[in-house]
């Protein structure tokens, strides 16, 4: 894992090799990135099922001002911290050990990108966009990037609108904003 562009850009990152979590390849990464540059760069972002932080901290060295993860798995907060420091960035960023659904319901604040993605085989983009969407967290202009099994692909959540939707593997990947 690495940071594939910006200010940070060809620090590598660590991760945990005895774990479920699956960073996002970089490919993929570097393909989500091309899609919402033209939505960069933003005040505040928002990591949820965060992993070892790769999307997050690829964003902060895209210029993204703030980022929030939330894990609940300690082993991997653990590694977000030590991959903000590698990267420079631990002065921009909190690590919240938390479930995402207890995050979004309490949450007052506002994001201007959001990117979740959620265990596999456990269908929960669909709900957590509709929490996301009806606790107002996300911003007007703010934008939400999925990353999700492709054969579980969720339906479009009320209240946003499908800015674009690519496959690459078994992985999609879905933009979504407010519904005008």
């Amino acid at each position: 894992m690495r940071i594939i562009a910006g200010e940070a850009k060809g620090r590598k990152l660590k991760s945990i090799k005895v774990t479920s979590t699956r960073p996002t390849p970089d490919r993929i990464k570097e393909s989500v990135f091309n899609i919402i540059s033209p939505y960069l760069p933003v005040d505040k972002g928002l990591d949820l099922f965060a992993g070892f932080g790769g999307m997050g901290i690829e964003a902060l060295s895209r210029g993204v001002r703030f980022f929030t993860f939330v894990e609940r798995d300690f082993r991997n907060c653990r590694i977000i911290k030590e991959n903000l420091g590698l990267a420079g960035f631990q002065d921009r960023a909190l690590v919240r050990k938390e479930d995402v659904r207890e995050f979004l319901l309490q949450s007052e604040e506002k994001y201007d990108l959001i990117f979740l993605d959620p265990p596999y085989r456990e269908g929960l983009v669909g709900d957590t966009i509709k929490l996301i969407i009806e606790g107002e967290i996300l911003n007007e202009d703010g934008i939400i990037v999925a990353e999700y099994e492709k054969e579980l692909e969720p339906a479009v959540p009320p209240g946003t609108e499908l800015l674009t939707e690519r496959h690459y593997g078994d992985t999609g990947i879905s933009v979504f904003k407010k519904e005008e």
